[in-house]
Formats: structure tokens, sequence, C-alpha cells
């Protein structure tokens, strides 16, 4: 019992750092998006708060604005190890990652903006009564972060920038508990609760010519303390005293930091190549402890080794400027897996990820740009297995999200 109540707690710490598995897609930006979401070492507008602050200093126009929203539609698809032939497919709603910026110019050296996005946010429904119900049955999480920022030209080459993170996370979690009632009836688990914390991101962007572009940034990690979350057993009557009804708990859970370069090069006055890698140190995340504030006979507080390894994540883009209306961009990435086997659970399902991208920019002036993106992201089919609850199978899963934002300047 003391075992199923940790892989209910475990689930939390997969989604709460969903960058880990499942589809990560940086969508902080309708331009970025397009091109394989490259952003580090070429800017194309006040996204740069995300992606580089050393290049918010290098923005034309006094004043800019973006706002994008990018809907991700999801399938995971589920396979029971042989010789089985069970299957079984998620039914995920739709999520609404968002993104805002703004950035102004103080002087001619000196830029200030802030941005509003959502890093992570998704939902996971297999169902209540599917064969993994007693790992999960659904699963939701919304994270915001909150990043004003700075960042000051040292030359006309040469920007440097810095933001500070607020970092505010919410998850749900209900799984089925394989104990019954008189009536057959199993028991439920609801487990819930938010989080918040600090950090930072900051970059160097370095523009040597008008066709050549660099980048460096480092994003810190961040500490997710859950403290008094909540947890919720519905379970018999005759178990009540093992298994309080309702009961706290605190976990530290934490977001790994990153080091991003990019370069971009513009081959023609039209068409501009670019390519990013971010290297991810998961490696921090070794074990996930927790501390309940009611402890039973089977109900102690727990630690369970993770082991995660470090991961790295290819870009490459390009743009094409058509005309001065019309732009068109498309992209790719791919993104190494970084849970190991043993460890591998339905929450987020985690493997080698194909991303393939395209987008368009339409302006009608100067100063206004209508942007739209979509991404297909596949994940590639990984036999695993999920040791605590010797639950093995094979994934596969993909995800379409169509992007659209506008920009602003003057």
């Amino acid at each position: 019992m003391r075992k199923l109540f940790l892989l209910t707690i475990a689930a939390v710490a997969f989604m709460l750092q969903a960058n880990a598995g499942g589809f990560q897609v940086g969508l902080q930006g309708q331009r970025q998006t397009g091109m394989g979401l490259i952003g580090t070492g070429y800017l194309t507008g006040p996204s740069a708060v995300f992606f580089n602050p050393g290049g918010m200093s290098f923005l034309q126009g006094q004043y800019s604005f973006s706002l994008g929203i990018s809907p991700i539609v999801s399938t995971v698809a589920f396979q029971y190890e042989e010789p089985s032939l069970y299957e079984a497919q998620t039914d995920n709603p739709v999520s609404l990652p968002f993104s805002l910026y703004g950035a102004g110019k103080i002087n001619e050296k000196l830029s200030v903006g802030l941005g509003v996005y959502t890093p992570y946010g998704s939902s996971t429904v297999w169902g209540d009564n599917w064969r993994g119900r007693h790992i999960v049955q659904d699963i939701s999480l919304m994270a915001i972060y909150f990043q004003p920022t700075i960042s000051y030209k040292i030359t006309e080459t040469l920007g440097i920038g810095a933001g500070f993170i607020y970092a505010y996370g919410d998850v749900e979690l209900n799984k089925g508990f394989p104990l019954q009632n008189q009536n057959g009836e199993e028991g439920q688990i609801n487990v819930n609760g938010s989080t918040a914390n600090y950090g930072f991101n900051a970059g160097l962007y370095f523009q040597p010519s008008e066709t050549f572009s660099l980048g460096v940034t480092y994003r810190s990690e961040i500490m997710m303390e859950v403290e008094g979350g909540d947890a919720t057993f519905s379970v018999p009557s005759s178990l009540a005293t093992m298994f309080p009804e309702t009961n706290k708990f605190n976990a530290d859970l934490p977001m790994p930091a990153s080091v991003n370069v990019g370069a971009a090069y513009g081959v023609s006055d039209q068409l501009t190549l670019a390519l990013d890698v971010n290297y991810v140190f998961w490696s921090t995340y070794e074990s996930l402890d927790f501390d309940f504030e009611e402890n039973t006979a089977s109900l102690q507080d727990l630690s369970q080794p993770k082991n995660y390894n470090d991961g790295a994540i290819y870009h490459i883009g390009a743009e094409y400027l058509f005309d001065e209306t019309w732009t068109f961009r498309a992209g790719f990435y791919y993104d190494s897996p970084v849970v190991p086997d043993d460890y591998y659970a339905p929450e987020t399902p985690d493997a080698v990820k194909l991303g393939y991208t395209a987008g368009l920019s339409f302006s009608p002036n100067r100063n206004l740009s209508v942007d739209a993106s979509f991404l297909f992201v596949q994940g590639l089919e990984r036999d695993v297995n999920y040791k605590p609850e010797n639950f093995g199978g094979t994934y596969k899963y993909f995800g379409f999200v169509p992007g659209i934002g506008i920009n602003y300047q003057f």
C-alpha cells in the first residue's frame, strides 16, 4: 500500500517536469515555432525576452509587442507487452499554451521587457478503466512564467541581457486504488497541489554583420517546492485509519537548468538559415522525496530513485522573405530521451521526438504582422517498463500544434 501511494505522488513530479517527456515544445513565439523552435541566435521580435534577453536591445522600433496561442492536440497509444494483445489510447483535451511579450527602449543602449508565457501546460486522459489505471487515470498541468527582463547593448555588435523568472504551477491527478468495497467498487485517489519559485534567464547576442548572428543563453534551475499539497483517499472504511481521507505532503521537484547556443546566417537578401542546440541538465533529478504531514504504518515518508540523464535538442530552420508582405518558414528538431527504461511511466511518455514545423507571416504594413505556425511532433516507438509497478509495453505518440499570433512595433 505504501508503494501505491508513492506511484501516485511520483506522477505529480512527472507532470510538473513535463519538459522531460511527452511533447517538449517551446511554444514561446510563432515565428520561432515555424523555424523549428529556433531563437537563441536569431532575433525575430520581442519573444527575445524568452529566447535570448541579450538580443532584446537590438529590436527595431521604440516599442514591440507580440501575442500568440498554440493549441496542442495530442494522442498517446499503448500496446501491452507481448504476448498480450491489449491496447489503449488517450483521449486528451486540447491544451492552450500562450505567450505575451512587450519590450521598449529606454535609450539607444538600454531596453526593458516583460514576458508572460506557459512553458508547461497539458492534460493526459487514459480513462477510468484502462489497464494502467492504478498508475494514472488522468492528469493535468498548468504553469505560468512571469519574466521582467533588461537588456544592454554593450557595443553595436554585442548585447547582454537577463530576466527574473517567477514560476507558478498547478497540477491535479486522479488514479484508481486497487482496494474494493463491499460492492466491488475500486478506491480512488485525487492528488493536487500548487507551487511557485524563482529563477533567471540570461543571454549574450552577437551580430558582427548584417548576415550573421550568434547567441548563447543560460536558464537556471528552478526548484518547485510543493508545500501543503492535498491527497484525498476514497478507500474501504476498514482501511480509513491506514490512509486518512485527507492528508498533506511536501516535495521538492527540480526543473533543470539548460545551456542554449544558436547561430543564423543570411544566405541571400531573402533566405536565412539558422540552428540551435539546447542542452538540458536532467541528471540533477536523482531522486524524488516526500514528507507527509500525517504518517501511518502504511504511509511513511518516501524516497524513490530517478537517475535521469542529461538530454540535448537539435534544431534547424529556414526563413524566406518572399516580398514585403509575405514571409515563409520551415524547420525540424530532434529531441533525445532522458527517462531511464525502468522508470518510464504513462503520465509523460518520453522517447526520441521528431518535430516538423512550418510557418508564415503576413505584413500589411511595416509595423504589423500576423504570424501562423504549425508543428507536427512524433514520438518514436519505445519498448519500456515501469519497474515499481512492473507495467511494460510499447508507447508511441504524436501531436499537432497549430499556432496564431500578432507582432506590432512602433
